[in-house]
């Protein structure tokens, strides 16, 4: 019997809801505003971040010519991440507990 209930609890836990909340884009004009779009749009999506992310890749490949196989993994995940910045800023804000 003990053990029927303390599965029915733990059926009960996981299958409990949860309050997801997204991130949204600040009001045009506020103060945070401004900062989102020079740190966002301008940096991250501008050009700046697209040559960030080709430099990753081409430092990735050199150290992978070295046999540097971890570093060049994580560079590489990082160049993935600013060269597919625009997805990942749209999807950032999927699930904030």
């Amino acid at each position: 019997m003990k053990k029927v209930t303390f599965f029915a609890i733990l059926t009960v836990l996981l299958l409990q809801t949860v309050n997801v909340f997204a991130m949204a884009t600040p009001a045009a004009g506020s103060f945070a505003y401004d900062l989102y779009d020079i740190a966002v749009n301008k940096i991250l999506l501008g050009p700046i971040g697209f040559v960030a992310g080709v430099a990753a890749m081409v430092f990735a490949a050199i150290l992978a010519i070295r046999q540097m196989i971890l570093p060049a993994a994580g560079v590489i995940l990082g160049g993935a991440f600013l060269l597919s910045a625009s997805t990942v800023v749209q999807t950032i804000g999927s699930i904030i507990m």
